[in-house]
């Protein structure tokens, strides 16, 4: 009995930007909590403003981001991640 071929499940560039914009968003600080009630075009836009903001401003740009949007209440206190020491 021959085989059955598996569907080809290919991911459109839409996916792949989606994907992408999420990991940027993680990198950053963005909890996953949040981060599951954003937008796809709103992680899009996010990730887009980020990857334009300098490196050591980009965690702290993000929360503005996820503040303006409504995302994160503004009085919640981020937590500040620690950097571990090169061995």
């Amino acid at each position: 009995m021959p085989a059955h071929p598996k569907p080809k499940i290919e991911a459109t560039s839409t996916d792949l930007v989606a994907i992408d914009a999420k990991r940027i968003l993680l990198r950053y600080g963005a909890p996953i909590a949040v981060l599951d009630k954003v937008s796809v075009a709103h992680r899009i836009e996010f990730a887009r403003e980020i990857a334009k903001t300098v490196l050591p401003q980009r965690e702290e740009r993000l929360r503005e981001l996820l503040v303006e949007g409504g995302y994160v209440d503004a009085s919640a206190n981020p937590k500040k991640r620690r950097r571990q020491a090169a061995p």
